[in-house]
């Protein structure tokens, strides 16, 4: 598997506000503020069709597999259902779960054993869009002035994102990217998922949209 590696520099574009359609903004507001997730996102309102995988899903990485727990944990708690149980992995340790509102989410650290009390503290929210070519989606989002971080060949690609961004945008094959979640690939309608950017409004070639953030 080809790897090259890009170093991160100053991009023209950044992730300036991730955005959750939902059929009830103030029932999804009670849930990823019991999530621990609210301050990272924004909410509205949205009866837009959709039906089974919506081709992304946003992960946690955390410290440790007891951080891990509580917000799986916690997430259970306020509505989630289980998509994949928490499991020590090649790679780590980690779990994914469904919220109310249809969104994937998947909480994991790299470490497989705790050298300490869960914190409730979250390292980095990573974006993951599904897209059908990564290596074509790479391209048009390094033409929107995103600067690639690492890139794995044909099935992953990570952009490097500064400090004012409440997520870092990653992307990886649709069949892949189900595969890891332990949900069927198939999915029809909106994505229901909105980003804003520093750019203007645009549509990328698997259909997730971006506005201008306000």
């Amino acid at each position: 598997m080809a790897m090259a590696v890009t170093a991160p520099t100053a991009s023209t574009m950044s992730i300036a506000s991730v955005t959750l359609e939902v059929a009830d903004p103030d029932a999804a507001h009670r849930f990823y503020t019991a999530f621990g997730v609210d301050t990272r996102l924004r909410l509205r309102a949205s009866e837009a069709p959709s039906t089974g995988f919506r081709g992304f899903t946003l992960a946690l990485t955390v410290s440790g597999p007891a951080t891990v727990d509580g917000f799986l944990g916690a997430a259970v708690e306020a509505g989630a259902t289980v998509v994949k149980p928490a499991a020590k992995s090649l790679w780590g340790y980690g779990g994914v779960v469904q919220a109310p509102d249809g969104t994937i989410w998947k909480v994991a650290t790299s470490a497989k054993k705790d050298t300490g009390p869960a914190t409730g503290e979250i390292d980095e929210i990573v974006l993951l869009l599904g897209v059908g070519d990564v290596k074509a989606a790479k391209r048009f989002y390094v033409g929107r002035g995103l600067t690639v971080a690492r890139s794995f060949g044909g099935k992953y690609a990570e952009f490097a994102s500064d400090e004012s961004s409440p997520v870092k945008l990653a992307l990886y094959k649709r069949s892949g990217l189900a595969k890891d979640l332990g949900v069927p690939a198939d999915g029809a309608g909106s994505h229901r998922i909105v980003l804003g950017s520093t750019a203007g409004p645009f549509t990328d070639p698997d259909g997730f949209a971006w506005e201008t953030a306000a």
